[in-house]
């Protein structure tokens, strides 16, 4: 029996036979593929002559009856800036109906009752469902770091004889079926360049060639017993690997250069992914979900409706701030939403105050609204520059004179940043855990030696950007240079921002002694070489005592959080060989 005559097989036993010409419509089939299918399935004793199935036919459905089916509703759906953080996608509201409650409910239409959904991201926003719907919840907790071929793996032994669906799809008509004849995973008839597979007359879905157009790929897939064992063992084989934390499940269904089951075509107005806010936007506007404050203040200070706010798109995460980019009325912007714990590591009404004082130098992008107190920004974004290369001296050289020249303003705010305050006080959130560190002790008494030298030296404190990292220079062609993230900005010793570029950068010893040469253009005096070492490794402590605060948080920077720890040891050891 071949897939046509299967499709056929499996219409007839959920249908009454109208025609051929109907049944070719509802299966996607030529009226030829119909005409012969149908004659084959007759010869084949699986249909009488009135298009009936035989008893042959019903025991092969029954066979082939539907099981379960696995909802995988684990992830943070980032991409749902600005409305990421107060709803999980499986709960967004299209037309009066959380989108998992209707993919329950059409489960339960074709009498599949036995529904499992995978969570992390806001389980506990699932949990009604266990006694409303008598579903079964499974924890992923590794959610954050891995992506959804890990929660299927958890439900491996779960995957014979059924669907595998993403919690963030609306379907229009009901997708599921109470009987499926062979393995399949769904595409729309859409084509989408970013889409790895196509559709071949076999109906196989295999990998594209170079600059060929794929199928938009849905996400749900049904899977028989078979390929459900060969897909739970390939899992296990690619979790054990180690290196797939951020695969999607397909990624198991490929075998060679075709995908394990076949492929499934619906319509590309049969099931909607809601994968941003402007999706779900488009799908219904007055879905409650959309309601944002976030969008409310972009709105009410461009004086625009919500739904003139478009190109809605998160940027890349950062280490303090979650922003995304819009686009209103021809201008884009950013709006940033202050990350996990930031309220305890940054003082917004500070920051506030310095914006006030640089508002009028044309140094930074153009703030268009802050709120003093939760830090929401925004902001017009800057066109045509990149980030300083901090690898490229001549751009490094330049964003140094830029820095400069800020310095030599003298511009000053009524608070200051105490590094070693900073230090005991992003220790003291750690709320009494121990280091990671073995020997913390030990370098911070040796950092705390330091801070004789600091204080005899000779500095005049001016407005200084503390956070003056190659990320936050803006270059354009033109020559233009932009200082923008003004965050910790407060009154310090200037020579500090040169320390900051440099342990950001993660420079060595040589790339350290290139920076201060690129500042100081008349050359560095010994002692101020001397403090620039001492906050090296001043600031390498303040860092990472930071990054083990935001790692409690659930944040991890990975090598930039080793490095800081290094640069306090190293550089207070660089101090006592050249003093």
């Amino acid at each position: 029996m071949n897939l046509q005559e299967m499709d056929i097989l499996r219409h007839l036993s959920e249908h009454h036979f109208e025609n051929q010409r109907r049944l070719a419509e509802d299966t996607g089939s030529s009226l030829g593929a119909v005409n012969k299918g149908l004659t084959r399935l007759r010869e084949a004793g699986y249909l009488a002559d009135d298009f009936i199935l035989t008893e042959k036919a019903r025991y092969l459905m029954q066979q082939s009856r539907t099981k379960r089916a696995v909802i995988l509703a684990a992830g943070p759906g980032m991409r749902m800036v600005p409305i990421h953080t107060q709803t999980t996608k499986g709960m967004l509201e299209i037309r009066g109906e959380c989108l998992v409650e209707r993919l329950i409910r059409q489960l339960r239409a074709v009498d599949i009752y036995e529904i499992l959904i995978v969570v992390g991201f806001m389980k506990e926003k699932y949990e009604y469902l266990m006694d409303k719907y008598q579903v079964r919840l499974i924890v992923n907790r590794e959610y954050a770091e891995k992506n959804n071929l890990y929660s299927v793996a958890l439900v491996g032994e779960f995957l014979d004889d059924a669907y595998i669906i993403p919690c963030d799809l609306w379907c229009r008509e009901n997708p599921f079926r109470k009987y499926e004849l062979y393995s399949w995973y769904m595409v729309s008839e859409s084509e989408d360049f970013k889409s790895p597979v196509r559709v071949n007359r076999r109906r196989e879905l295999v990998c594209c060639d170079t600059h060929q157009m794929g199928r938009q790929m849905i996400g749900i897939a049904y899977l028989q017993k078979e390929k459900a064992a060969y897909l739970k063992k390939k899992i296990e084989h690619m979790t054990a690997a180690g290196h797939h934390e951020g695969d999607f499940w397909e990624e198991a269904l490929w075998t060679g250069e075709r995908f394990a089951v076949f492929a499934r075509c619906v319509p590309d107005n049969m099931v909607y992914e809601i994968n941003t806010y402007e999706q779900l936007r488009d799908l219904d506007h007055e879905s409650k979900s959309l309601d944002s404050e976030v969008i409310r203040i972009v709105a009410d200070v461009l004086q625009v409706s919500h739904r003139e706010i478009k190109n809605i798109e998160v940027l890349k995460k950062g280490m303090t701030n979650r922003s995304f980019c819009c686009m209103c009325q021809g201008k884009r912007y950013i709006m940033r939403i202050p990350g996990e714990g930031t309220d305890k590591l940054i003082d917004r009404k500070s920051e506030y105050d310095v914006y006030q004082v640089i508002k009028d130098y044309s140094i930074c992008d153009t703030i268009y609204y802050m709120n003093p107190v939760n830090g929401y920004k925004l902001t017009e974004f800057i066109e045509d520059v990149h980030v300083c290369d901090a690898k490229n001296r001549e751009e490094v050289r330049k964003c140094m004179n830029f820095l400069r020249s800020f310095h030599q303003k003298g511009l000053k705010t009524n608070h200051s940043f105490d590094l070693w305050e900073h230090i005991e006080y992003y220790e003291s959130l750690w709320d009494g855990i121990p280091s990671v560190y073995g020997d913390y002790a030990v370098t911070k008494e040796n950092v705390y030696e330091l801070k004789a030298f600091i204080d005899r030296q000779k500095s005049d404190w001016t407005l200084t950007h503390i956070d003056a990292v190659p990320d936050n220079f803006l270059l354009r062609e033109n020559g233009e240079i932009f200082l923008i993230d003004w965050e910790y900005a407060g009154m310090q010793d200037p020579h500090l921002d040169i320390a900051m570029f440099a342990i950001y950068a993660l420079y060595d010893r040589e790339s350290v002694e290139f920076l201060m040469d690129a500042y100081f253009l008349e050359g560095v005096e010994k002692d101020v070489r001397l403090k620039i070492y001492c906050y090296i490794a001043v600031c390498g402590l303040l860092w990472s005592n930071w990054c083990e605060y935001k790692g409690q948080q659930g944040v991890e920077f990975g090598e930039y959080n080793l490095r800081q720890y290094r640069y306090a040891k190293e550089y207070y050891r660089i101090f006592q060989e050249e003093r």
